[in-house]
């Protein structure tokens, strides 16, 4: 491999060696002050390798350059009588030291490495387990319809039987796209209209089901943003909402402008999140209080999903309950102002014509 290959690969190494080196040079040249060098060469050592850990051989290879050539120094200044023959303990103090780095260093790099292995096959198993399940579920509501329109009326048991198999393929579909959290392609970005996009949203939901809601105030602006990504993420927010409110409850929607982002917030007057659970409730399958029943609670996937959007907007979502309401905000960066056309004087439009 050529220098300039070498220099390209491994920069970092290469300047360690370059400044060990002269740190050798100087032990050689100024015998009187050579362990000033010598601890700059073993701590520098200790610290590239607490960033840049090496394979075993090139760790050992490095450590045994460093011990015969810094020790070799200070054993021939030891035979001149330069040095007290005490020094040379220096040596095996400073290689101990070293390798108590490169043991915690292996750890810590085998930790990450189970912890990747780990979340990669729990999302492998969510997306598999999705997968596999939507064929049954999909073919047994195809058979419950059949039957419900064979009979001419359907009975209370086909009905619950096909609710149940409706919250199932939520479920799924949620659990899919969990699974896709981590990929490269989870989000794709474009400029949104964010005034419009957001009045449709309230709309729609206030359509079908009866709180008071509120439309608050609405930045003008366009936002970068994957537009699925913030539709679902606003709808698990605004499903929470519905389902820990009563019929007349308020729930609110509002955005403002904050530095170069924007802040989407919904508030509601429901019946709040425990202290708590406030810092669990973005987990996966967590849930705000176990002992709910299902007709408030759901798997606890929703508030997972509007995390994992955020966050892969460079955003974040949080939460805060005060005064007996409970409001979400959804921070996204990259919200700029429309460009408006200035408003032209009639004695403009005179010059022009």
């Amino acid at each position: 491999m050529s220098a300039i290959g070498l220099l390209r690969r491994s920069p970092v190494e290469v300047a360690w060696a370059t400044f060990a080196a002269a740190n050798l040079l100087a032990m050689a040249l100024w015998r009187e002050w050579e362990t000033i060098p010598f601890h700059l060469i073993w701590i520098s050592l200790t610290l590239v390798y607490g960033f840049r850990v090496w394979r075993p051989a090139a760790t050992n290879l490095t450590l045994a350059a460093v011990v015969v050539s810094s020790g070799g120094l200070i054993l021939q200044d030891a035979f001149a009588g330069e040095q007290l023959w005490g020094e040379l303990f220096e040596v095996p103090l400073m290689s101990a030291m070293f390798l108590a780095m490169v043991w915690h260093a292996r750890r810590r790099v085998a930790a990450l490495a189970l912890a990747r292995s780990q979340a990669a096959r729990q999302e492998r198993f969510l997306h598999d387990a999705s997968h596999e399940l939507r064929t049954p579920v999909t073919i047994a509501r195809g058979h419950l319809e059949v039957l419900r329109r064979s009979n001419g009326k359907a009975a209370p048991e086909v009905e619950i039987a096909l609710d149940e198999l409706q919250r199932i393929e939520e479920i799924l579909e949620r659990l899919l796209l969990l699974a896709k959290a981590d990929q490269p392609d989870f989000v794709v970005l474009e400029e949104l209209d964010l005034e419009p996009f957001l009045e449709d949203v309230f709309m729609r939901w206030s359509e079908v089901a009866p709180r008071a809601w509120r439309l608050g105030h609405i930045t003008d602006g366009l936002l970068e943003v994957d537009p699925e990504g913030l539709r679902c993420a606003l709808d698990a927010l605004l499903e929470n909402a519905v389902k820990y409110t009563d019929q007349g409850d308020e729930i609110s929607l509002r955005s403002m402008r904050t530095g170069s982002g924007v802040l989407i917030e919904i508030e509601d007057g429901g019946c709040g999140i425990p202290a708590h659970a406030l810092g669990q409730i973005w987990d996966r399958f967590a849930r705000a209080d176990a002992a709910r029943g299902r007709a408030h609670g759901g798997v606890g996937l929703g508030l997972a999903i509007v995390d994992a959007i955020a966050k892969a907007h460079d955003g974040r979502c949080i939460v805060r309950v005060a005064d007996g309401k409970t409001t979400f905000a959804l921070f996204f960066p990259r919200f700029r102002s429309p460009l408006r056309m200035p408003a032209v004087t009639p004695s403009q439009l005179l010059r022009n014509s």
